[in-house]
């Protein structure tokens, strides 16, 4: 099973030397502002969750910290050379074996030592047993495993991860936080963003919750449940908690 947060684990976190710091960032498409000055902190081994509806902005504050689109204002204390990326679409070949397409990856990113790389990263993704497999054989959850193999090529400091668990099933999304789990404890700071409230409620320290582009609350899990007044259903208070600033 997943190691459980403790009560700890957010203050220890807000405490740290920040490794990663987002400040006003704004995107414009148009007239359209699909971030309106969205601001977060985040801590070496922290997992930040970025919650909200659909449209809210989740994918495109991720793909500006990966450096897929620029930000119109704001600024963003590391560039994206230190950061890995996982989109939600992967961009692997299922003919290939998790070694070809990890040695693929490696040398696109141009990694002064591919076989080494590879090396780390099968040994890093518990995935050596898997390494001569084609990847289009693999399991969902192995494969988002090589996905994320991919994104740590680079050895980042910060990992970002849009919907990872979207296409898994119960065991494979729980293998997959624990895997998560691991790469945090490890030192790798993780950002990751879901739809399922309730999974980013057990697995992140830190909550971002977006709406139309704007930021509403960030925290952690135990305050956002103190903002919703979450008694029960954690998951219609959080829905009404919306529904009142207007979203």
């Amino acid at each position: 099973m997943s190691r459980p947060l403790t009560a700890s684990e957010p203050l220890v976190a807000a405490r740290a030397e920040p490794v990663l710091e987002v400040v006003d960032v704004v995107k414009r498409y148009g007239r359209r502002e699909a971030l309106r000055g969205v601001s977060l902190t985040a801590s070496r081994g922290e997992r930040v969750a970025v919650i909200g509806p659909n449209g809210a902005g989740k994918t495109t504050l991720l793909s500006i910290l990966a450096g897929d689109q620029k930000p119109d204002e704001g600024r963003i204390s590391r560039s994206p050379s230190e950061i890995g990326w996982v989109p939600q679409q992967s961009a692997l070949y299922g003919k290939l074996t998790v070694a070809e397409n990890l040695r693929l990856f490696a040398r696109l990113e141009r990694r002064p030592d591919v076989q080494a790389t590879v090396e780390r990263m099968l040994d890093q993704t518990d995935l050596r047993d898997r390494a001569g497999d084609q990847v289009g054989q693999l399991s969902g959850g192995n494969r988002q495993r090589v996905n994320i193999a991919i994104g740590l090529l680079s050895a980042p400091a910060v990992l970002l991860l849009d919907e990872p668990s979207a296409a898994l099933d119960p065991r494979q999304r729980q293998r997959l936080w624990e895997f998560i789990a691991g790469l945090a404890d490890e030192g790798t700071t993780v950002i990751f963003s879901t739809h399922n409230v309730q999974e980013a409620e057990r697995h992140a320290h830190q909550l971002v919750v977006l709406a139309d582009g704007e930021r509403l609350f960030g925290g952690s899990p135990a305050e956002l449940e103190a903002a919703v007044g979450a008694s029960g259903d954690f998951e219609a208070a959080f829905v009404s908690f919306l529904h009142d600033r207007g979203h």
